[in-house]
């Protein structure tokens, strides 16, 4: 298989899923595509969290906090089975799964005061539904926040030797943190500019990109901030409290929109990389299908459920739902950028999963096989210095990709944050109230803002910097059954809203399935490390998280079942037509 014919015929199909059943689903739906229905960042604007986003604004919000490190992650981690079996499941999945989960809960969301999945579930299932998912939700975010922030820390951080940072071999950790510093500097600027001086958003923008290229040349040849990893955690933690509690319009929208830019750089630059090399795939070095059980240097790996939670972002993540309704539908302007910005975005991502697999076919070719950053920007940048006129431009093409690659998690870092906030927040209200209907008493304390960011800081970042890989393990079933739960509460809205629900039983369904047999092999494969001898207390704590979890699916299932088998008609249907 040649990569520029695997790329052009994945797009093609993601183009006709999002112009045709993106279509189906907004009619479905009800969604609003006249606009005359006003969206909660217009009926609810506070000037903080609720303030209407320009459609490219959101938009770069929602793609950068949504796609992570997954979708190059996770076809790498998973490309042991196959270039195949991944292929197959991104396009299927992104979008009959994933763009469906994303694009419903953004509905979902607006037709509740832009309140999280957790409060739609307290409306349309119970409230015992709503804690048991909450708090299952805000321990996921803190592991997301201790992940991430990690990822960035370890980016920035300079290499130690005896002891002692090595400034010679740190200039790429460095130049990357400079860049990344600047970065913020420049959003705000943009973000005064745009919000309060109401600049005209295309010359903004073209002077932001501007900016953008200045940071990249200034930081790759200035680059005077060497810390150590740990240093960079307490700094991380500092950016994302304050990014947390301040007003969108600030930081996270103008950030987001011009990180969106390296991002579709990035895009761009591998999208050329193939269409110049177009290199075949190799079946010797990247076989098209290696089997349903692969033996690993960590044990028999088997192709399902591991394809299913590895690949995520490109195809279903839980997280999404949170970034739909937890940021994402505070700042919609209006109904008709949902399709556009959710499940465009995931659809986005499915290409990028694809472009990923096209680096690692290259990357196995050319040596580039030193982790992930290096397989996705190695591979990339050596296809694209291939071609005549731009074989001089390979390292920094790569230092450009290794950014980007910081960037995604940056963002998603930041917007993870937020939404532990808005979730420990809702934690404490009941069916339908808001942070404002709170007047007094402990749970006013509570649902502060500053103090609920705060304690979901501490907790991040200090599970970041003390063992979260102990975890880790787990995280893949438990943000698929995040993504499990997310479609069973969607179609739990649209039953009671009499709405077509059909096109989420079979994905709500086989999630379930997925996540529970990944449960299960995991307390499974934990248990035998205990009966070994010698364990840390990472396979206890991913034994008891494994059964709690499984716990929680049946639980939350079943209350489904009966809600979808007994629709509360007068719940939702309110909600469903605005």
């Amino acid at each position: 298989m040649n990569t520029l014919v695997l790329l052009l015929l994945c797009t093609a199909l993601l183009a006709c899923g999002y112009t045709f059943y993106g279509r189906w689903l907004c009619k479905q739906w009800g969604v609003d595509e006249t606009n005359k229905t006003p969206t909660p960042a217009h009926t609810m604007t506070d000037g903080m969290d609720y303030v209407p986003a320009k459609a490219p604004v959101l938009m770069g919000h929602h793609f950068s906090s949504v796609a992570g490190a997954g979708p190059i992650t996770g076809p790498i981690a998973a490309s042991i089975f196959g270039w195949l079996p991944v292929t197959l499941w991104v396009l299927i999945g992104g979008i009959f799964f994933g763009g469906v989960h994303d694009f419903g809960a953004l509905i979902a969301s607006i037709r509740h005061k832009g309140q999280s999945i957790g409060e739609i579930i307290d409306i349309n299932m119970s409230r015992r539904a709503k804690v048991l998912f909450t708090v299952f939700t805000y321990l996921t975010i803190i592991l997301v926040v201790a992940a991430f922030g990690a990822i960035v820390a370890s980016t920035f951080g300079a290499v130690m030797k005896d002891g002692v940072i090595d400034v010679a071999a740190s200039q790429t950790q460095a130049s990357v943190a400079m860049v990344s510093m600047l970065f913020i500097a420049v959003a705000v600027v943009f973000g005064f500019f745009v919000y309060q001086k109401h600049c005209s958003m295309s010359v903004t923008t073209v002077l932001g990109i501007c900016a953008i290229v200045l940071c990249l040349v200034l930081g790759m040849n200035w680059h005077p901030l060497y810390f150590s990893t740990t240093t960079w955690m307490y700094i991380v933690g500092l950016y994302i409290a304050v990014a947390s509690v301040t007003p969108v319009w600030i930081l996270l929208q103008p950030r987001d929109y011009l990180s969106s830019f390296l991002l579709y750089a990035m895009l761009i630059v591998a999208f050329v990389g193939v269409i110049g090399a177009h290199p075949d795939i190799n079946p010797e070095s990247f076989p098209a299908f290696t089997g349903f059980a692969i033996e690993t240097k960590n044990g028999m790996q088997y192709l399902f459920p591991i394809l299913f939670t590895t690949v995520a972002c490109g195809a279903i993540s839980g997280f999404h739902s949170l970034v739909s309704s937890g940021t994402t539908s505070k700042q919609l302007d209006k109904e008709s950028d949902a399709r556009p910005i959710a499940y465009g975005s995931m659809l986005l991502e499915c290409v990028l999963a694809i472009l990923t697999l096209c680096a690692i076919a290259y990357a196995r070719e050319t040596g580039h096989t030193k982790g992930v950053t290096d397989i996705f920007a190695g591979g990339i940048a050596a296809m694209a210095a291939s071609i005549p006129g731009l074989d001089g431009l390979e390292h920094i093409m790569y230092t450009l990709l290794v950014l980007t690659y910081s960037a995604f998690c940056l963002t998603s870092l930041d917007t993870a944050t937020r939404v532990g906030r808005f979730m420990f927040q809702e934690l404490w209200l009941k069916p339908g109230q808001t942070v404002d209907d709170i007047t007094g008493g402990w749970k006013k304390l509570l649902v502060n803002p500053y103090v609920a960011t705060v304690i979901t800081v501490i907790l991040g970042i200090g599970l970041g910097m003390n063992g979260f890989q102990k975890i880790w393990g787990i995280f893949g079933a438990a943000n698929q059954l995040l993504a499990g739960l997310g479609l069973l509460a969607i179609c739990t809205w649209l039953g009671n809203a009499g709405r077509n629900n059909k096109m989420f039983m079979f994905p709500m369904a086989f999630m379930t399935v997925v996540t529970i047999s990944s449960l299960v092999i995991i307390v499974r494969n934990q248990l035998a490390i205990i009966a070994a001898g010698g364990a840390d207390w990472g396979p206890y704590a991913q034994v008891i998280l494994g059964v709690l979890l499984t716990v929680l699916a049946i639980v939350l299932v079943v209350e489904g079942i009966a809600t979808l088998r007994h629709p509360k008609k007068d719940t939702a249907v309110q909600e469903v037509n605005g």
